[in-house]
């Protein structure tokens, strides 16, 4: 009996030392597959900390210590529980809404010393579907948003250029103009309008076309006329006013307009030029109706 007992004791270690092989091979597949994994995220230069269900830090890349202050003895703590160096309030509760929507969130975020982030909170599925966590990945945009910075002075700077460039146009043209804008709102006038009307530029500037003055420019086929430049891209040529405007008297004015060209920013505006013809040889006015002309026609 002892015999047999010693054999079946002998046979047991033998499959012990089966067992024993085939679980270090598992252990030894599974740290390479971490170390796999630890290196495929930090390569990514991704911040990566994955959550629980009850929104528990489980694991963080270092890059995470960027935004929120994080130590290996953090893993098990709240995420509440973790001063942030993000700007933001209600990280919180912006993991649970996606936990409890299961709709990824994705936003631009900025720490405190003004690093840009982009933000996504995603549900952290396990193999068979379940939700266990939240994943939330913080990816570093801080050089496009330093480029769109610079993109958007040098923009600027070139839209200043350009408008001073036509101010001071507009001021050697010998005839009255005003720029309106896509509501008929003055942008600008030049010193010959202000001149010939005896208004100032605070009177004018920002003001609705149909409001200056005593509303003498309140014509509702004039107002038509402008729509249609704004709407079909037309002009029109030798529209005549005659009107009383204060301090001065009653006048004859003749009135171009047509589209500004804006390449880029897509704004609508009108050059609108008067001509004085009260004191001049009689003109044949045009009607209104066959003022707008089709830039071929013109």
């Amino acid at each position: 009996e002892l015999e047999t007992s010693k054999e079946e004791l002998q046979s047991l270690y033998e499959e012990l030392v089966v067992v024993n092989a085939e679980l270090q091979t598992k252990i030894s597949e599974l740290s390479n597959a971490n170390d796999d994994i630890r290196n495929l995220l930090n390569s990514t230069q991704i911040a990566t900390i994955f959550l629980d269900y009850d929104l528990n830090i489980k694991r963080f890349t270092p890059l995470a210590t960027n935004l929120i202050n994080l130590i290996p003895a953090d893993i098990g703590r709240p995420l509440g529980h973790l001063v942030s160096k993000l700007r933001q309030e209600g990280l919180v509760s912006e993991v649970q809404q996606v936990l409890d929507t299961l709709q990824i969130l994705e936003k631009e975020t900025q720490t405190r010393d003004g690093c840009w982030y982009l933000m996504r909170i995603m549900p952290y599925r396990t193999a068979d579907g379940a939700i266990a966590g939240a994943v939330l990945t913080f990816a570093s945009i801080d050089a496009q948003k330093r480029e769109e910075t610079k993109l958007r002075a040098i923009n600027q700077a070139l839209q200043d250029a350009r408008r001073d460039y036509a101010q001071l146009v507009m001021e050697r043209v010998p005839e009255p103009l005003l720029v309106l804008d896509g509501e008929l709102r003055v942008i600008t006038a030049n010193s010959m309008f202000l001149k010939m009307f005896k208004v100032s530029a605070a009177e004018t500037e920002g003001q609705l076309l149909d409001d200056l003055g005593n509303k003498q420019w309140n014509i509702p086929i004039l107002h038509e006329l402008l729509e249609k430049v704004l709407s079909n891209h037309v002009q029109f040529q030798d529209f005549m006013v005659e009107q009383d405007f204060p301090g001065i008297g009653r006048k004859q004015v003749l009135l171009d307009a047509r589209m500004i060209d804006q390449e880029n920013n897509g704004v609508n505006m009108i050059l609108l030029a008067f001509e004085d013809i009260t004191t001049s040889v009689p003109h044949k006015a045009k009607l209104a109706s066959e003022a707008a002309k089709t830039p071929s026609d013109a």
